[in-house]
């Protein structure tokens, strides 16, 4: 029983000491927003998020001690900085769906934006609530090692003793700043293309993008997951669409069909083909679509491999709402006492009716309303306690949110033809379950992880859970700013916005794709179907990840080249770790500082990249150093880029008789 675990925590029940502060809860605030919005910018370009659980930790562990602050409010503030990032994955995840299936276009209109925020406050608060009712048995359970929780709480432990990582990290978010700048001024070019004719073939070789962002992914993934990624890339740019282009146009001259399939019937047939363009044409309407049936594939697979966790997860839920109703009125300690149980109640009812209006909204059918609702509340809870208990296992890093969420589109979908909704309608009610869904979810991992950790340190859980739910009032109210601002600030720059090269948005677009394919039945099942067999050739043959594969083949090759440039740089670092004969302690410390810099790139660009996307939202022209920029000076910032994430850690291993720092892993 999790009474008969002694758990001592670093700060007693007993103590008096402050937590839920101003101060601490402002910078967490201000963290939500900046660390989402950084999320926001990476994972709808490269379809993927970091846990901000990290960078909050440190950043939110400096400032507090600059202050003057407890440790107890810096794990206040980390709990509250991290929110902004579920916020994010669940907005980035969702909410451009309806501007890539045509329902929101324009993307900004009021309406949109009060919906998207009540989306993502609903289903935060919901989150929350389930939280409140899953924690004290999830956060207990001795099975369920929480190994994020513990890197994050054993930072706060060695920031009191002197430790601490801020420097790599702001040092990197300065220096991914500055690239990023000089990219956009042109004094490097961020990207090179070539294409190369062999006989009546044509194959489009690109560099990699010139992008910290990417790299830092790149490195914090690793290279065999780096490498993974990329092989998508290769496939769908190496075999596929020079492929399909050779047999629909270099064989044999295309006739109006096809021209008018892959182009649009309101472009003429050219008599000399462009062929970068026909090729990236290629790659967009045919072989996306086949990559998109590998990510449905491998969402399966990844749930499929997880089923012993899930059915675990699903099962315990139901019992512990009953512990949980039953053990409130016997926790006393500080560190024991959630939110009340009927305060989570009436969350939860509160909620269920908001989202009921949401959905009315949408669909316009009180009945369709209802079913949607209903099956938001079930689908969230469960997926709160899977969400969890995964964290729980494997971080929220490695957290099938975007698997989870795809199984309710898919079920809400069903439900929705049944009940004979069809049309823009029935779309918006699959894409409002779905979304909703999602930030529970994610909101549910990332509070239970933050949880566990203040379990650790010995931090207040309704304060923590109070905290978050202001956090996640205060992001959703200013998360779609920063989505509108990339999305517009791209068209302005000659782009296509969501669903585009410069913001594929992957997730979305398969969201997107399969709500209107299967509502109102205008799919290219071939495409789907043709990659659902290709993923399950991936299986076959014990791909790793079939998902991540087919993401690389949705992503521009310029993004899935970076990140594998990144992966390899942090092969390198390892390799050096072996070489010089580094002990545990010291191969800890270069994990360690390699991870924050790589986080700081990361947010370094993106933070950088918001800004310049504001600049083009407001049509402010910047300065052009030149109008060609060379590659040459490209290929200096890869190797200055490279060298950092390889000797700034090299260097600061420290001496092997210090003892090991937590490990940090994204």
């Amino acid at each position: 029983m999790a009474e008969q675990t002694k758990h001592v925590p670093f700060v007693s029940s007993e103590t008096n000491m402050a937590e839920f502060t101003v101060r601490a809860l402002l910078i967490g605030l201000v963290l939500a927003v900046v660390l989402g919005a950084a999320n926001a910018y990476l994972g709808l370009k490269a379809g993927m998020t970091i846990a901000a659980t990290y960078p909050a930790a440190v950043i939110g562990m400096a400032l507090i001690k600059l202050l003057k602050g407890t440790v107890l409010e810096e794990n206040f503030t980390r709990t509250v900085g991290s929110i902004g990032e579920s916020i994010a994955a669940g907005a980035i995840f969702t909410l451009p769906a309806f501007f890539i299936a045509g329902i929101w276009d324009p993307f900004f209109t009021p309406g949109n934006y009060m919906i998207s925020a009540a989306i993502m406050a609903a289903g935060g608060v919901l989150g929350i609530m389930f939280v409140a009712l899953l924690r004290r048995v999830m956060v207990e359970d001795v099975e369920l090692p929480f190994p994020e929780s513990v890197a994050a709480a054993e930072i706060h432990k060695a920031g009191r003793q002197g430790g601490g990582g801020s420097k790599f990290l702001f040092g990197a978010m300065g220096i991914g700043a500055v690239i990023q700048s000089l990219g956009t001024f042109k004094l490097f070019s961020t990207s090179w293309t070539s294409l190369v004719t062999l006989g009546k073939g044509h194959i489009l070789f690109r560099s990699p993008d010139v992008s910290p962002a990417y790299m830092g992914v790149g490195y914090i993934i690793g290279p065999k997951l780096a490498a993974l990624n990329f092989s998508g890339g290769v496939l769908a740019w190496g075999l596929l669409t020079p492929l399909v282009a050779f047999f629909a146009f270099g064989a044999t001259l295309p006739d109006a069909a096809m021209w008018a399939k892959i182009f649009g019937s309101d472009i003429s047939m050219p008599e000399n083909l462009d062929w970068a363009t026909t090729l990236v044409q290629v790659w967009k309407s045919i072989v996306r679509p086949i990559a998109i049936g590998g990510m449905l594939v491998g969402a399966g697979f990844t749930l499929w491999k997880m089923r012993k966790s899930l059915m675990t997860g699903i099962a315990r839920s139901v019992g512990d709402v009953k512990k949980a109703a039953k053990g409130l009125d016997l926790e006393t300690a500080r560190t024991d006492k959630d939110i009340n149980f009927k305060w989570v109640m009436i969350g939860i009812l509160g909620t269920a009716v908001a989202t009921f209006f949401i959905y009315n909204y949408f669909a316009q059918n009180a009945v369709a309303a209802l079913v949607a609702t209903f099956v938001m509340i079930i689908a969230g809870f469960f997926f709160a306690a899977v969400s969890g208990y995964l964290v729980g296992i494997i971080g929220s890093s490695n957290n099938p949110i975007s698997g989870l969420t795809l199984s309710t589109l898919v079920v809400a979908a069903l439900l929705m033809v049944a009940l004979g909704m069809e049309g823009v309608q029935g779309i918006a009610a699959v894409l409002g379950v779905a979304a909703v869904v999602c930030v529970a979810a994610a909101v549910a991992g990332e509070m239970l992880q933050d949880l566990k950790a203040g379990h650790i340190l010995g931090g207040t859980p309704w304060k923590m859970q109070v905290g978050d739910i202001i956090g996640v009032i205060v992001s959703s109210a200013i998360m779609f700013i920063p989505l509108l601002v990339l999305h517009e600030g791209d068209i302005k720059m000659g782009g296509s916005g969501f669903g585009g090269d410069a913001l594929p948005a992957p997730q979305a677009s398969l969201m997107a794709i399969l709500s209107t394919g299967i509502v109102s039945g205008q799919m290219e099942w071939i495409l789907i179907f043709t990659g659902m067999l290709m993923g399950v050739g991936f299986i076959m043959m014990n791909v790793k990840s079939p998902m991540l594969v087919s993401v690389g083949m949705y992503l521009p090759l310029g993004t899935t080249f970076a990140i594998f440039v990144g992966g390899l740089i942090k092969g390198i670092v390892e390799r050096v770790n072996e070489k010089r004969k580094f002990n545990d302690a010291q191969k800890s410390r270069v994990e360690n500082n390699g991870v924050l810099i790589a986080a700081g790139l990361i947010a370094g660009e993106a933070l950088i990249g918001l800004l310049f996307a504001g600049f083009a939202f407001f049509e402010l022209d910047l300065y052009q150093i030149f109008a060609e920029p060379t590659f040459i000076i490209s290929l200096v910032v890869l190797a200055f880029i490279g060298c950092l994430l390889v000797m700034v850690p090299i260097k600061n291993a420290g001496n092997p008789n210090d003892p090991a720092p937590p490990q940090v892993s994204m």
